[in-house]
């Protein structure tokens, strides 16, 4: 297997990771990929980008995400 290839299937490993913390393993993929799109949407700096970078983030330290959980709440600071 050339660099590339192991960079570009570690790439896809590491995504699908994400879709299983987020509690997203069983979802439907045009589900999915309507999320993505819309995510991809999101101007970069905004305050919306601020809020989910933020959940991402708390999610990362947390050992496991429960979806069902109480939704995170961004800083006063960003209303």
């Amino acid at each position: 297997m050339t660099a590339d290839r192991k960079k570009e299937a570690r790439e896809k490993f590491l995504l699908g990771g994400i879709v299983v913390k987020a509690g997203l393993s069983k979802a439907d993929r045009a589900f999915l990929l309507g999320g993505l799109i819309e995510l991809a949407r999101v101007i970069a700096g905004s305050a919306e980008h601020r809020r989910l970078r933020y959940i991402g983030r708390e999610a990362f330290r947390a050992p496991w995400l429960d979806p069902s959980s109480p939704r995170v709440e961004e800083p006063a600071a960003w209303r």
